[in-house]
């Protein structure tokens, strides 16, 4: 078959590259991936990924996004769940929903979202985040 020297690599290996809508491209549909993503285009839908989603200065996403980590230089409107960390560069502009564990904020993004902040993965449910009634919740406008 391969040898070690030929066989192809997996998207999701540490190393390999991330999956990319590039600039100037126009999606729309949903998203369903096990390697990180990154989106430089526009996309119409939804992405579920156990990678991480980078979303470029120039991109811009409207849907629902599920991932482990996100970071955000573009834009987003809709529903954001984000069971380890965000992070929005101070160029983000995010408008909606987001439930996250962790959560990094630069001096300049805007942030008009309605935020809910989770616990540690474990808890027994499916998006890694706590149920109890307890969650904080943040909104700014």
């Amino acid at each position: 078959m391969f040898s070690d020297r030929q066989k192809p690599k997996a998207m999701n290996e540490i190393g390999g590259q991330p999956n990319r809508i590039e600039k100037n491209t126009n999606i729309k549909g949903d998203i369903i991936s096990e390697a990180d993503f990154r989106i430089d285009g526009k996309l119409d839908g939804n992405v579920k990924t156990s990678g991480k989603v980078v979303i470029g200065k120039d991109g811009y996403i409207h849907g629902k996004v599920e991932c482990v980590n996100a970071d955000i230089e573009g834009s987003f409107k809709g529903e954001l769940l984000v069971s380890d960390l965000l992070s929005l560069k101070a160029s983000a502009v995010i408008e909606g929903t987001v439930t996250v564990s962790k959560l990094a904020v630069e001096p300049g993004a805007t942030f008009n979202a309605s935020c809910t902040m989770g616990g540690k993965k474990g808890s027994g449910n499916n998006t890694g985040f706590k149920s109890s009634n307890n969650n904080e919740t943040a909104k700014a406008s």
